[in-house]
């Protein structure tokens, strides 16, 4: 099947969480909409020419007014195409059957796409072995393709391949890639795996505090050494005890890394915000 009518019951499932394994192309209409009727029937035939390289969500606007508000829709037919949850093309108003395909060739994956979209579907299924492979083979097709080796990267984190990991992000030259989300919380990532991986355990470190509590250089250490291993709230708590004993330690890294580690986690985690609080309360 490759058009379905969703809503805001499951749209997140039908929609979004479809979008990372292919293109999702959302037809906002109103039974009452004449240029909605004649768009329409242009995408279904579409939809099953392209027999799954892309798949048509229909949405009564009028029902969804939720929705409809949420994806900007001023104006229907609204056509909007989205991929890995993210809104990439749209337009707004009938086309013929022409310029649709021409649209709907801007969003379709070339090979080398197919190939990333495959694997992020294998790695899903528990097979980050066989997602590597298939990313090798999408570099293969498309070296250009940077996404591919942002994909790549993080696997290789998750399986301690952390230099590998660094190599690739480091090859990334691409400006609208380096300044994407997802892009800087894997180079901050790694930036904690590999300060934390160099050197002292986490039981030595632990013994080198309670010897001395003023071992600040320990504290520092432990803090990413653990954050390095997503274990962020203890980490943190070393952070916030260095500002606590010494504010201006080293320049003040304590404080420069609790700001590297709520960028990492994203500004709206209830974990930052309690550390936000928790730092204002060691500054002031």
């Amino acid at each position: 099947m490759y058009s379905i009518d969703v809503s805001l019951a499951d749209f997140e499932e039908k929609v979004v969480a479809a979008s990372v394994v292919q293109p999702v192309v959302i037809d906002f209409w109103a039974p009452w909409c004449a240029p909605c009727k004649s768009l329409k029937p242009i995408l279904e035939k579409l939809a099953e020419e392209y027999a799954g390289k892309f798949l048509l969500a229909k949405v009564n606007a009028d029902e969804n007014q939720e929705l409809s508000a949420k994806y900007g829709v001023r104006g229907i037919p609204a056509v909007k195409a989205m991929v890995a949850g993210k809104i990439v093309n749209e337009f707004t108003g009938a086309l013929p059957e022409g310029e649709v395909r021409a649209w709907l060739e801007s969003i379709i994956p070339s090979p080398s796409e197919e190939l990333r979209l495959a694997a992020s579907k294998m790695l899903a299924q528990g097979d980050p072995a066989g997602a590597l492979g298939l990313l090798a083979k999408a570099h293969g097709l498309d070296p250009g393709n940077e996404w591919v080796r942002v994909d790549s990267a993080e696997i290789l984190l998750e399986q301690g391949e952390s230099l590998e990991a660094q190599r690739l992000v480091d090859s990334l030259r691409n400006p609208e890639v380096l300044k994407d989300d997802r892009v800087l919380k894997l180079a901050a990532r790694l930036k904690f795996v590999q300060a934390g991986s160099a050197g002292d355990s986490e039981a030595s470190l632990k013994d080198a505090i309670a010897a001395n509590g003023d071992d600040l250089d320990a504290r520092l250490k432990l803090a990413n050494l653990l954050i390095g291993q997503d274990r962020h709230a203890e980490g943190m708590d070393q952070l916030i005890e260095i500002v606590r004993r010494n504010r201006g330690f080293r320049d003040e890294i304590a404080r420069k890394t609790l700001l590297d580690v709520f960028n990492l986690l994203g500004g709206q985690n209830e974990l930052v915000a309690e550390y936000r609080r928790k730092l204002s309360s060691a500054l002031y």
